[in-house]
């Protein structure tokens, strides 16, 4: 693969090295305690590998949104234990006062995690002071937080071009796997957009239509365009001031050669809760004025799946339904399953992303079987809307 980024492998000797590097820290707490170790264990291998090779390992890492305050609940002190035990080996905190002095007393293969980024004010702003003193304090500069690369920090951004740069093992996979999707993707490609509102998703449908040959929209957007299509929507969330939106995409989508696929079956209610008693699937048309649509229905769940199966990639953000309260999580579900299978067989490249999409993939038991799922949730969406970002950007060689 021809990649504009440097890489572990072109590290050279790093042996006695201190190496500075980016991860994604920011794990949920609750009650004190780690409640979801997902980014610390992504941290591993990079971190890890540094290590193996006689490096000395300094993580950067924002925690929370501390505005540049010393808040003691969101001091990386807080993490260093748990990445200790997801690492296996001893990890020590070093505070960014007096940071110099104790990453001078670290030994090869050492890992230490220095205090949280966003404590300094000038971490967000991309100071020059900020950028200075962490730049000060090693040799070399590894990002591995895809996740926040979309913001142009001191630590994401600034740094990259103070010291030599590379790409973690994180970042590598991350990068190697939207170039797939949707830099050098093999057609025919398909997206999945899912998600409640079409003016959150708005950047990322005007941009896939020109890139991709099968757009489905699902969740409550698909709302908005059917609504533009003159279907009585009933009680369903519909961005009807956006009517004249969605019916520019789907010209774009026309002019484009693109497919954009909507719901002709769906999933009624006339209330929002598991399992109610006025359930029932119905054609789009036949929609009653105090019913809402949940979710996408079977007839039209079958055809995605048969449109899947003609596709060599596809790029998923978003759930097609209301999938947190059964039954309304059926349609992604199975949609999930087809491509699974599909990715298994070796016929389909899936990439998915998002906090919604990466939930229904464990929910339906089929993430490990997907070719990439991104943990990240703004960048991935930035990436998708076709924008360049900033801590990617400084990484090119």
């Amino acid at each position: 693969m021809n990649r504009n980024f440097r890489t572990l492998d072109d590290m050279g000797n790093i042996a006695g090295q201190v190496v500075l590097v980016r991860e994604d820290l920011n794990v949920p707490m609750a009650d004190g305690a780690v409640s979801d170790d997902t980014r610390l264990r992504a941290a591993v291998p990079t971190v890890a590998e540094l290590a193996d090779k006689g490096a000395r390992v300094v993580l950067l890492a924002h925690f929370g949104r501390p505005k540049g305050e010393r808040t003691p609940d969101l001091s990386l002190a807080l993490v260093t234990r748990p990445f200790e035990q997801v690492l296996g080996r001893p990890v020590r905190f070093v505070d960014d006062q007096g940071a110099s002095e104790a990453i001078a007393l670290l030994k090869d293969g050492d890992v230490a995690i220095l205090e949280n980024t966003r404590f300094d004010a000038g971490e967000e702003k991309n100071a020059s002071e900020t950028i200075d003193r962490l730049a000060a304090l090693g040799d070399l500069y590894v990002n591995d937080a895809f996740s926040a690369a979309h913001r142009a920090h001191a630590s994401t951004e600034g740094i990259a071009k103070k010291l030599p740069a590379f790409a973690g093992r994180q970042m590598e996979a991350e990068l190697d796997a939207l170039e797939k999707a949707l830099g050098t993707p093999e057609h025919p490609v398909a997206a999945v957009v899912g998600g409640a509102k079409v003016s959150s998703k708005l950047d990322v449908l005007k941009h896939l239509v020109g890139r991709v040959d099968h757009l489905i929209i699902g969740g409550g957007m698909a709302n908005t365009f059917l609504a533009a299509r003159g279907v009585n929507v009933g009680k369903s969330l519909c961005e009807h001031d956006l009517t004249g939106t969605a019916e520019e995409i789907f010209d774009a989508a026309d002019r484009a050669g693109c497919t954009i696929h909507l719901p002709y079956d769906v999933v009624v209610s006339k209330e929002f809760a598991a399992n109610p008693p006025s359930l029932r699937s119905c054609n789009v048309h036949e929609v009653a004025a105090d019913e809402m649509i949940l979710d996408i229905g079977p007839a039209a769940t079958e055809a995605l799946a048969d449109v899947l199966k003609n596709c060599r990639t596809l790029v998923w953000n978003g759930p097609l339904g209301a999938f947190e309260t059964p039954p309304f999580d059926a349609a992604t579900m199975a949609l999930a399953r087809t491509t699974a299978a599909l990715t298994r067989d070796g016929s389909l490249v899936s990439v998915a992303g998002g906090g919604d999409t990466v939930a229904a993939l464990n929910q339906a038991g089929v993430a490990d079987a997907m070719t990439f799922v991104s943990t990240a949730g703004g960048a991935f969406l930035e990436w998708m809307e076709g924008k360049e970002l900033p801590g990617v950007k400084a990484l090119a060689r």
